[in-house]
């Protein structure tokens, strides 16, 4: 297979070596990609729809899987569904499952999906006083746009609600819509479901770590780090696939907009049981770097089976091991942080680098961005996952680098 893959961060270097993983001789194109995944993948970088359009009608790829959120928003599946390009990813209104908020609650409250109680709001200054107003702490403050996970907050107090709203400024959400959540107690876990409209099938639990420091504190991020399989959430699964994306499925296909492809599933567990915090058009980052090594069904397989609508008769087998993947970031990220930084990179480590924020110099590879790459390292135990990818994180430097040093050591107790 020829296979095109949109996207230039960790995540699409993961699938590309899910790809690979296959040992099926696949030729594998990402566009843009970035100047690690380029050591080992072409990368071809096209500006714009109709450049991917043009490229596939030229190359003629057996398959495109589109991996960020953002083409998925502005249409690009819709694109090359109408010129017969088989693709992974949903449509352009199907994604709205992500890209509105509010359309995703209202689509929970007709299938009566468990989550949080909300409030929507037009005008984020109204939606500040209502806050200052009710004074019911703590709260969830959510941007009705994208914002690369980092459109949440967490409000504790009057002060932190004001904070959040001038980062939602700082991020450009200022003019968008703003849902206020009822902030629910429990432990987070995500699980992923490959979905061809009708039947679906889900896959390990994974659990990242959003915030950038450790013991879950300070700001959201795109993701620290990810760990895979959950065991703690394997009791819940058939509660979560019956009250939960089952009804989204069907509830989206009374919308007019079934949804096929990938539907990411971000999870509470309560005392009261499994409630969603939010879905999600793709696979996430950096999730997908934890739990697609661990894949043993082909993911070729997997693309084929939502494109044929044979998903209920697809056979998910994943290997009998744990996954620990830790982020390296820019000091100051998600801020503002400096680039231009070379990396280092010592022979014989035991993890897989997935390379996200890198640009080449001189040869060499330099910093580009705010998460700069992933570690994931497999064991026969999250023990020995986790020492043996903290061992390479130190042997990975750069100036500036920062990464949370308690990945995998959460305890999921409610």
């Amino acid at each position: 297979m020829k296979i095109l893959i949109i996207g230039g961060g960790g995540r699409e270097h993961a699938i590309a070596a899910a790809f690979t993983a296959e040992n099926a001789g696949h030729e594998i194109v990402l566009s843009p990609g970035n100047a690690g995944i380029a050591l080992e993948y072409p990368c071809v970088i096209m500006e714009g729809q109709a450049k991917i359009v043009e490229w596939c009608l030229r190359e003629k790829p057996s398959l495109v899987f589109i991996g960020p959120e953002q083409p998925l928003a502005e249409g690009l599946a819709d694109l090359l569904n109408e010129h017969k390009i088989p693709c992974i990813g949903p449509s352009q209104a199907a994604a709205r499952i992500e890209t509105s908020k509010i359309f995703a609650k209202e689509l929970m409250a007709k299938a009566n999906v468990p989550t949080a109680s909300w409030t929507a709001f037009d005008d984020p200054g109204l939606a500040l006083k209502h806050i200052i107003a009710k004074g019911n702490y703590p709260l969830v403050i959510k941007a009705d746009a994208l914002a690369a996970g980092k459109g949440v907050f967490i409000a504790r107090s009057e002060s932190e609600a004001q904070a959040a709203f001038q980062e939602l400024s700082a991020l450009c959400c200022t003019g968008s819509s703003v849902v206020v959540e009822e902030f629910l107690e429990g432990w987070e876990v995500s699980l992923f479901a490959f979905t061809d409209g009708e039947d679906f099938q889900t896959t390990l639990f994974v659990q990242d770590y959003k915030q950038i420091g450790d013991r879950d504190t300070g700001s959201n991020t795109g993701g620290m780090g990810a760990v895979c399989p959950i065991l703690e959430a394997e009791p819940y699964r058939q509660q979560i696939e019956a009250e939960i994306i089952s009804p989204i499925l069907k509830a989206m296909r009374d919308a007019g907009c079934p949804y096929r492809g990938i539907l990411y599933c971000g999870l509470m567990i309560t005392a009261r049981g499994p409630c969603i915090l939010e879905f999600n058009c793709r696979l996430g980052d950096p999730e997908t770097q934890a739990l697609l090594p661990l894949l043993q069904t082909p993911l070729s397989e997997v693309c084929a089976a939502i494109l044929q609508n044979r998903v209920r008769k697809l056979r998910l087998e994943w290997k009998d091991q744990y996954s620990v993947c830790v982020v390296l970031a820019s000091a100051g990220y998600p801020g503002s942080f400096q680039k231009g930084f070379p990396i280092r990179l010592s022979k014989g480590l035991a993890s897989r680098i997935y390379f996200s924020g890198v640009k080449s110099q001189l040869g060499s590879l330099i910093t580009s961005g705010g998460r700069v790459l992933s570690l994931v390292a497999l064991d026969e135990s999250m023990e020995a996952a986790r020492r043996n990818v903290y061992r390479d994180v130190g042997e990975t430097d750069f100036t500036g680098k920062c990464y949370r040093s308690d990945v995998s050591l959460r305890l999921n107790a409610l």
